[in-house]
This record gives structure tokens, C-alpha cells and sequence, in this order.
């Protein structure tokens, strides 16, 4: 049996910190869809911060909840799990060829978490002494401006552009009834899937694309796990062909099978394409 922790106070007894919190010491949240258990300790260990402001200074009914009463945070799921391994012993530790940066100082910031931010911030050269890339203060609208069009400032031109190859993969179904000259019922595309070098996936789609199944994955190697995070092919393509990318394949298989173990029942096809783009 776990004994308890001292320096952490029993829920629900008055200790030598003060008054009891009205949160579990166990607490689950989910953020963006990514589910998180951590201890009540861990959201309050730095002081003023957003999720020391949440869990408490306010009561547990005044927060959002979803449908399963998990605590909600509508921000990145994915980057969170830094943001909390930081809180658990306020030391920060990234993965090699981390190529979220700037959006986990964005995270930061957030919630609030000063230091993180600093220790984020990109190393300021002595040309470049002025320190536009530093962590702005709190109410800082200004400095996230300049931020933000400086970013669009340094984004590569067509010429810079690395050329290769991007595949686009779905899988979709459809049923035929037995009355050829019924329509048939199309089910919606359930996942675009993103095949092709990292940095290049990326460059394409920016915040579209969902790294969650392959988030370490250094710049100059290959995925095939990575899906975007809408469900229509046209958009997919609109975006590779701003970026100078070409359709140059495209290959479909499909597959038949009944509803049911009846033959008379409706057929229900399903069906997997890839189109392979290239930009030279």
C-alpha cells in the first residue's frame, strides 16, 4: 500500500500548507484529445502560472469538463506532455531533432510558464542583438506580432524549396443496393494519409498534419504514419499545388464483400488510393 506523501498533504485533512484543495490528488485531463493523469502537485508546482491559477484558485465545478469528466484544456495534446514532464521537476528535456520549437514556446506562453519560455526562446546572434525573439511579457501583443511576420518574413522562397516526392493515401466505402439504379450510399473519407520525408510533409501542411503516432521523427527521414486533419482530398491537393508539387501517379485497389451473410443484402465496396506528387 502507498504511503503518503508529507510534503504533499492528505485530501481532504487540513495540513501544515493550509486548507484542503477541493481537487483529487489524482487528476485527469484531457487536452486538445489526449487523455493525461498527473498529480494535483505537478499542475500547481509553479506558482502564478495558468495551471496553478485553474487548479487552485478556482473550484473543480467552475472548470470545463468533457463528457467522460475529465478536466478540458482546448490547446495542442500532443505538446502538452512537455509542458507536464517540465512541471514534474521544472527541467526540460527534448528529444533529438525536436522540430516543434517555436510551437512549444507558443504552449508555454499559454500557460504562463516563464522560464520554460526563456529557456525556448532561439539564441539571438550579435548581428541580430535585439531580441525580437525573446519571450514576451505578459499582454505583450506587440512582440508576438513582430514574432509572427518575421516567421513569414524567413519562409523559404519557391526557388529555396527542396524538391521530392509526397504521397496522399485514403481509404473509402461505399454500398450498391440491390437496385443497380438505386444511388449508392458513400460513407465520408475517414483519413488522408501523408507519406514522404518529414520536413517536406510539413512544409506543405504546417499545422494541418497530425504527428501523433510519429512525433519524433528527425527532419531528413521518412514517414508514412503522419494523416491530416481534414477529410477532403481537393484541399489536400489546392495546398500541394501552391507549393509547386505535381500529380505524377495514382493507383486505386477495392475490394467487395455483402453486408451481411446474405447475398441478397447490399454490397459494400471498399476501396484504397495513393497519388504520388513531385516537385522537381
Amino acid at each position: 500500500m502507498a504511503l503518503p506523501d508529507p510534503a504533499r498533504g492528505t485530501p481532504g485533512v487540513a495540513g501544515a500548507r493550509g486548507p484542503p484543495s477541493p481537487f483529487p490528488e489524482i487528476v485527469e485531463l484531457n487536452v486538445g484529445g489526449q487523455v493525461y493523469v498527473t498529480r494535483h502537485a505537478t499542475l500547481v508546482a509553479v506558482p502564478h502560472s495558468l495551471l496553478w491559477t485553474m487548479f487552485s484558485q478556482s473550484a473543480p465545478h467552475e472548470l470545463a469538463r468533457d463528457s467522460k469528466g475529465r478536466f478540458f484544456v482546448d490547446r495542442d495534446g500532443f505538446l502538452f506532455r512537455y509542458v507536464l514532464d517540465y512541471l514534474r521537476d521544472l527541467n526540460l528535456v527534448l528529444p533529438d531533432y525536436f522540430p516543434e520549437r517555436s510551437r512549444l514556446r507558443r504552449e508555454a506562453q499559454y500557460f504562463q510558464l516563464h522560464d520554460l519560455c526563456a529557456r525556448l526562446a532561439p539564441r539571438v546572434s550579435k548581428e541580430n542583438s535585439i531580441g525580437e525573439d525573446a519571450c514576451p511579457g505578459e499582454g505583450d501583443d506587440g512582440a508576438l506580432q513582430s514574432a509572427a511576420a518575421g516567421s513569414s518574413a524567413r519562409s523559404p522562397s519557391l526557388e529555396s524549396r527542396k524538391s521530392g516526392y509526397i504521397t496522399i493515401g485514403y481509404r473509402g466505402s461505399y454500398t450498391i443496393g440491390r437496385d443497380i439504379q438505386t444511388d449508392a450510399k458513400f460513407r465520408r473519407v475517414a483519413r488522408i494519409t501523408v507519406c514522404g520525408k518529414t520536413s517536406l510533409a510539413k512544409e506543405v501542411f504546417g499545422d494541418t498534419i497530425n504527428e501523433s503516432r510519429d512525433p519524433d521523427r528527425p527532419p531528413e527521414r521518412y514517414t508514412s504514419r503522419y494523416y491530416l486533419k481534414f477529410n477532403f482530398l481537393e484541399q489536400a491537393f489546392d495546398r500541394l499545388n501552391e507549393v509547386g508539387f505535381r500529380m505524377v501517379a495514382c493507383s486505386s485497389t477495392g475490394t467487395c464483400a455483402y453486408a451481411s451473410n446474405d447475398p441478397t443484402e447490399d454490397k459494400v465496396w471498399t476501396s484504397y488510393t495513393e497519388y504520388v506528387f513531385c516537385r522537381d
